[in-house]
């Protein structure tokens, strides 16, 4: 059988979602847990995506098999002592069956994160934001965010030593909103490649602190050259926040 875990962890004290030599990753604390529990050798774990070193996600999902057929009722049992035995920055939400061939990572078709910038001296958001209490136009960064729509190579933006096939990613959604003290970007792909969202945190930042205009982030993605985007934000303000899969898989 295959079951969905629908979950959501702080990325402070992990080394990631995947596996990781002698460091603590996501997956490995499930995997640990899954399998004390259901008293298997190994319960594999495979997550909607590779969320890096201190990154956060609201709302995961991941999936693993098992021959254990649980009723609903067992689900939630199973929910509770997940719970109980996971670490206090790995929270269940939903965990069910479904079908054999759904895939966590595969069939999803949209990730969404966020990242969230303070702009004043707040004590209490250390931990979840990028403190910038500079002048910051947030007109021009959204101008530059939409010309993220229109371009779809994002080598400038992507690790360069990365096991991918391709830099293609196709972005449906990327904007900044004003919320109290904070800047909030929201930005929606298919897929993203590592370090992506945060290179480009960085280098639209850059263009709100008039230090690059529209055009010149344009140049950057042209250039598909990473050393032409700027430097990455931390990894502290990250989330993601939303995993998007078709209708008929059934999955809220």
């Amino acid at each position: 059988m295959r079951y969905f875990l629908h979950l959501a962890y702080n990325g402070s004290a992990f080394f990631g979602w995947q596996i990781q030599p002698e460091h603590p990753s996501v997956q490995e604390t499930l995997e640990k847990c899954l399998s004390l529990l259901l008293h298997e050798k190994r319960v594999a774990v495979t997550g909607c995506g590779r969320t890096d070193t201190g990154v956060h996600a609201s709302s995961y999902y991941a999936h693993f098999d098992t021959a254990t057929l649980f009723s609903p009722n067992e689900c939630r049992q199973l929910v509770h002592k997940l719970n109980n035995f996971l670490p206090r920055e790995i929270v269940i939400f939903d965990l069910f069956e479904v079908a054999s061939d759904m895939h966590a990572r595969f069939d999803a078709e949209s990730r969404t994160y966020q990242y969230h910038v303070c702009t004043r001296k707040n004590p209490f958001k250390l931990q979840f934001t990028y403190h910038c209490h500079r002048a910051i136009d947030v007109e021009k960064m959204n101008e530059a965010a939409a010309l993220l729509l229109q371009n779809e190579d994002f080598t400038s933006f992507s690790k360069v030593h990365t096991q991918v096939n391709n830099f293609i990613c196709h972005v449906t959604e990327a904007h900044w909103d004003r919320v109290e003290d904070e800047l909030i970007f929201t930005v929606t792909a298919n897929r993203f490649l590592r370090n992506m969202v945060r290179a480009l945190v960085g280098t639209l930042l850059e263009v709100g602190f008039g230090k690059l205009s529209v055009e010149d982030f344009q140049d950057i993605i042209n250039q598909k050259d990473r050393c032409a985007a700027k430097t990455s934000v931390p990894a502290n303000a990250l989330f993601l926040t939303e995993v998007r899969y078709a209708q008929t898989m059934n999955v809220e």
